[in-house]
This record gives structure tokens, sequence and C-alpha cells, in this order.
């Protein structure tokens, strides 16, 4: 889908859904001011053209559990390989190849501690061709996760923005997942729309029972819904990773300045040599020079920054099996 397709309304949808991915069609069409069968059609091509995927996600977070964030170097005509069998994995997300090819930036999302040693003690070590491993344990989220980036560019009002929110769920309890629950999880995590009759197939519950602990489940934040999407659709064609070193006095100020920046759709403070790591998006090399060097450069207590751009991204939230 070129992005020249792409108009305002399809941005709407697109920020609609990351309000509420679960919305009716009904509800994001009286917002926007179009029939149900526009946002429906709408919705289908960007399905099938613009790479749209609407999922759930567990929140580590608040379920208590770590986030890491990988440096692979590979050998160049390993990467492509490794990438690919990375993305497989249910507990991996953002994977994108960098540095002309030659690194994986991998995010992990472990879901028990004995996925996290399989993958940094166990497989990776023993994986021929990569020459070097970096992890970086995420220690705090200035932004991203649940909020959507689109929020930033505000194609919606204030007022739309208050109508498609998702009311939030009181009095859901600690935020966890059980064993009952991964039926339910999982059908989302392939399909973040799935009806509740589907669900109520998926996990032979009956539907009350899955819509009361759908509810619980996003409103104690354990669960949100997510969407990914190629982001040339709406003409923002660059990404890269920014590896940045601040005075530890100032990574707090750094990055909460950072968050509120159009062009950051992820930031976080982590372990290692560089304390900030950020996903920036930019509609061409010119703008993520002028991001880098101006909006960023002059943050006080900004030390070094080093800039990775995606060659290509590998996986968002899902991996489609490359054609060949």
């Amino acid at each position: 889908m070129d992005s020249t397709v792409a108009d305002a309304l399809d941005v709407e949808l697109l920020h609609a859904l990351e309000l509420d991915g679960r919305a009716p069609f009904s509800r994001i069409a009286t917002v926007l001011g179009v029939s149900d069968q526009t946002v429906a059609r709408r919705y289908r091509r960007l399905l099938t053209e613009g790479g749209l995927r609407v999922v759930a996600v567990r929140n580590n977070r608040r379920l208590g559990r770590d986030d890491w964030m990988l440096r692979l170097r590979c050998a160049p005509d390993a990467a492509e390989t490794i990438a690919n069998a990375l993305a497989r994995r249910p507990d991996t997300a953002w994977i994108g190849l960098t540095s002309g090819g030659t690194e994986i930036v991998c995010m992990t999302r472990p879901r028990t501690a004995g996925d996290q040693d399989d993958l940094l003690l166990g497989k990776l070590p023993r994986t021929p061709h990569i020459l070097e491993i970096r992890a970086f344990q995420m220690l705090h989220t200035f932004f991203g996760g649940p909020v959507g980036w689109l929020v930033k560019h505000g194609p919606l009002t204030e007022e739309q923005v208050a109508a498609l929110r998702r009311a939030p769920v009181p009095d859901t309890g600690p935020a966890r997942i059980t064993a009952e629950d991964e039926p339910l999880v999982a059908a989302l995590e392939r399909d973040g729309r799935a009806t509740y009759p589907e669900l109520q197939r998926a996990t032979g519950r009956s539907e009350s029972a899955v819509k009361r602990r759908l509810g619980q489940l996003l409103g104690s934040g354990a669960l949100f819904i997510d969407i990914e999407y190629d982001s040339a659709l709406i003409g923002f064609a660059v990404g890269a990773i920014l590896w940045i070193t601040t005075a530890p006095d100032a990574l707090e100020a750094v990055g909460s300045a950072m968050a509120a920046h159009p062009e950051v759709a992820h930031a976080g403070a982590t372990s290692g040599p560089s304390n900030l790591v950020a996903t920036v998006v930019a509609r061409d090399t010119a703008e993520l020079y002028a991001y880098v060097s101006g909006k960023l450069g002059r943050l006080d207590g900004v030390q070094h920054v080093e800039t990775s751009p995606f060659l290509r991204r590998v996986k968002q939230l899902t991996y489609q099996v490359p054609l060949r």
C-alpha cells in the first residue's frame, strides 16, 4: 500500500485502534463521522495492504517481569537468517537489522526466568555466526507500551479521543495471567479483535466468563491491545535506534523530555554503557538528522548519541513468514 494511498481517514482509523483496538466499527464510525461500511472497508484494506495487525500484548512491567534489549553483531551473510529465527519466537518483538545488516536489535519479553536463561545463556551463545552479544535490561519506560505513538500527531481531537478511549475497569485485582487464562490470551495474541463467540470457542468458557475475565486482564494492565502497521504508510519511512548516554542525574529529565517528542515512538532507561535507548521515526534521513542534531542535541545532560538506522524491520509485534 503506497504511502500516497493513505489519507486522513486511514490515519484517524489507526489512531482510533490505538486508543481501543477492540472498539466496534459502529462506535469508531460514529466518532469519525463515516458509515460502518466505510470503517470496515478501510480496516480490511489496511490489513491486506498496510501491514495492520491488532493483537494483545502481555505487559511485563505490570506482571513483574523484565524486558531486555539485545544487540547481536553477526557475520553479514547470517544476520537475516538469525533475525528470522528470533522472530519466530513468541518472546521477541521489535526486531530490526541495523549497521548495514551486520547487527540485529531485538526486544525480548521472557514469560519465565527459564525463557530468559534459555535464550541469553543457552541458544544465542551457541548460535554460529553471532560474533558479539550485548544484553541491556530495561529499567524504566518513559514512553511506549500501552501508549500509542499516533497520539503525538493528533489526527483526532480531544473530544474524539475521549469518546474512543476504553473506559477504565475498577477493582480488577492484581495484574496476573494464570494458566487458565492462557487459551484466552493466546487467541487474542493472534487476533486482538477476536469476537466473544470466537473467544468462547477458543477457551471452552462461557461468553459471559470470557467477557468478564478479558475486562479484568485489560483493567489490571496485565494485557493491552496494541497495533502494528507500516509507518511508511503514513509518510514516516525512516526509523532508527538511538543509544544515548546521559549524566546519571540528567537521565530522568532527558527521558521525560524525549517522551514528549513527536519523533520518539519508544524511550526507556537501560542497564549498560548507554543508559537510555529510544526508537525514533522520521519522514526521511534529513528529518532524522535534524532531530538528533537539534531537539535531542540541545537537551542538557546528553553526553553521547549513537544512531543505528534500521536497514529493515523483521518483526514488530507479529511475524509474517517471508515469501520465497
